[in-house]
């Protein structure tokens, strides 16, 4: 690469494969002046003898660790949504224009980014990504176990506990509708179970241990229905959520607001448009039902939440309300990260304020 091309690239763009990186590079002008074709252990090397430029990626497998590579190098390198950057695709697809698209898009000033994962946080998300398929595969066997007892006759109460309590009996007192290769199968299947029930548990326990020592996670955890899972999660998925200006963009992101399609000064709002971390929108809907279900009315009123869940209570069916009070968890939760602050209840005269 010469010197004069050097000096003439101002933005970059890359598009990142497995063995190899198509890259697409920019003058302040937009003139195309850079457009080949790298191995893996060239991107490094070819970047580190450029002077410090925009660069564009968008955000896939691969794309944190090379980022934080080429942000040491004085590169300023941004991870962009793959479905933001598609727009800006010109013609037939292929892999420069790809890059070239992404070079483009990196330059706008209305783009959305992808903040940038430090190691601790992709270590983290692994761990939850672990437990969440353990998690799967544990709920595929119960509901065989189930499917298989149902088959003979068998029918046992919903509820992971129930079935976890009467598996042992109906396996040594219903063996005149059992068969013998039938009750092979499903002690089979159980042993399967305990022992995902073990990798389950240790992996929660390592999740909240970490979740212990972490400055950001003690502070999520003070927010009602939040506990060391979702905390770790919040944390492993946005940081200390820089990336979002307000709650209501994090809310959002999750998907938890309504659908809109909206045309002609007409607002059609749809369902919740479940965009964003799908595994962290599901564990805020459960930390609401918590909330909902386990907090007695009376305990609301210390989350200064009491007025707010009645109010809803009157004008939405349960579910929707679930919905809605998640949605306000998560905009608490971003609060408070990102305002480094323990959740608190104020109380001015006789109305309940909460502050973040």
């Amino acid at each position: 690469m010469s010197q004069k091309l050097n000096s003439e690239v101002a933005v970059i763009g890359i598009d990142i494969g497995k063995n190899s990186f198509h890259v697409v590079g920019q003058d302040r002008q937009g003139a195309l002046v850079l457009r080949q074709k790298w191995s893996r252990g060239q991107v490094e090397c070819r970047l580190a003898n450029l002077p410090p430029c925009l660069i564009g990626m968008e955000a896939c497998v691969g794309a944190h660790h090379l980022s934080r590579k080429l942000r040491a190098l004085g590169h300023d390198a941004r991870l962009m949504p793959a479905k933001y950057v598609r727009p800006y695709s010109k013609g037939q697809k292929n892999d420069y224009r790809d890059a070239e698209a992404i070079a483009e898009a990196v330059q706008r000033p209305t783009m959305k980014f992808v903040a940038t994962k430090t190691a601790d946080q992709l270590d983290l998300q692994a761990l939850h990504r672990v437990r969440e398929r353990l998690v799967g595969q544990r709920t595929g066997i119960i509901n065989q176990i189930r499917a298989f007892l149902l088959e003979r006759g068998v029918a046992v109460r919903q509820g992971l506990r129930f079935l976890r309590a009467e598996l042992p009996g109906i396996l040594a007192t219903r063996t005149d509708v059992l068969s013998p290769r039938m009750l092979r199968i499903v002690e089979d299947l159980a042993g399967d179970w305990r022992r995902l029930d073990e990798r389950i548990e240790g992996l929660s326990g390592e999740i909240e241990a970490l979740a212990r020592q972490d400055e950001c996670c003690e502070r999520l955890m003070t927010v009602p229905g939040i506990g060391p899972i979702i905390s770790s999660a919040m944390v492993a998925a946005i940081g200390t959520g820089d990336a979002f200006s307000t709650g209501r963009d994090f809310g959002a992101w999750l998907g938890l607001v309504p659908k809109q399609i909206s045309t002609g000064d007409r607002t059609i709002l749809g369902s919740i448009s479940k965009r964003g971390n799908r595994y962290l929108r599901r564990l805020f809907v459960q930390a609401a039902w918590v909330v909902l279900v386990k907090v007695v009315p009376k305990r609301w009123e210390r989350y200064g939440l009491n007025s707010w869940i009645e109010a809803a209570r009157k004008r939405l069916h349960h579910n929707v309300l679930a919905i809605a009070l998640a949605n306000k968890l998560a905009r608490i939760a971003w609060a408070v990260l990102a305002k480094g602050r323990d959740f608190e209840v104020r109380r001015s005269d006789d109305a309940v304020v909460r502050s973040a």
